[in-house]
């Protein structure tokens, strides 16, 4: 048995009601719903809410809300396990360690079915606690460095100041689309990302933070571009 969980609250306050404004033509929370319910994995797609808008365009879309999330799991603080845990609790699956759990962003739209299916098998072949996407970075963050207010600089990582870029680390970053786990897994102290993950590579042309207005804007247009072939 596989559930998605959607967290999807009303109060984002960089981009106000995020969730569910337009992008490319429908509420944002649209495009990942419709993902998870055509990907063939999922016998509920919940969108856990304490928004009755969110909750309306998100039934509209095809996504169950069977209850409204409570308001201390709704505020800038909530973690994401939190709101996973509080979801599992809620709809009765706490005892049943045979379910998958996948959390899904409601602002994935680069999200794809492929790579759910990828996220999933990863989880149940790899002897894991949670799968993930990620993305990579420019490995030159380790030559990164960090200014005083006197304008003086001093290197985060001082011991790469004479590295060659190419001969730098590969580093990687959270793709933040979604995270599979086990119930057990997700009522744990583990972490999401960390020695009992595992992570599914995406492209960095499919990875974008949607946190600003111009951020919001490169989004939509890559999006489009992407869509359109």
């Amino acid at each position: 048995m596989c559930i998605a969980v959607i967290p999807a609250r009303g109060g984002s306050k960089r981009i106000p009601r995020k969730n569910i404004r337009k992008f490319a033509g429908k509420p944002i929370i649209a495009w990942p719903i419709e993902v998870a319910l055509s990907c063939g994995l999922f016998d509920k797609v919940v969108v856990s809410t304490d928004d009755e808008e969110i909750a309306s365009i998100a039934k509209k879309f095809g996504a169950s809300v069977p209850f409204s999330r409570r308001l201390d799991l709704a505020d800038d603080f909530a973690g994401t396990k939190d709101v996973v845990v509080n979801a599992i609790d809620v709809l009765g699956l706490s005892e049943d360690s045979s379910v998958d759990v996948c959390c899904i962003y409601p602002t994935a739209v680069f999200l794809t079915a492929n790579l759910l299916v990828e996220g999933l098998s990863k989880l149940n072949s790899s002897s894991v606690s949670f799968s993930f996407a990620m993305t990579n970075l420019d490995p030159v963050i380790f030559r990164s460095f960090t200014q005083s207010d006197d304008g003086r600089v001093k290197m985060l990582f001082p011991e790469n100041y004479s590295v060659r870029t190419q001969d730098l680390s590969n580093v990687f970053s959270d793709a933040a689309q979604f995270y599979w786990g086990k119930i057990q897994s997700w009522k744990s102290d583990k972490p999401l990302i960390g020695p009992d993950s595992i992570g599914i590579f995406i492209d960095s042309s499919r990875v974008q933070d949607i946190d600003t207005e111009q951020q919001w804007l490169s989004a939509e247009a890559k999006f489009i571009k992407q869509i359109k072939g």
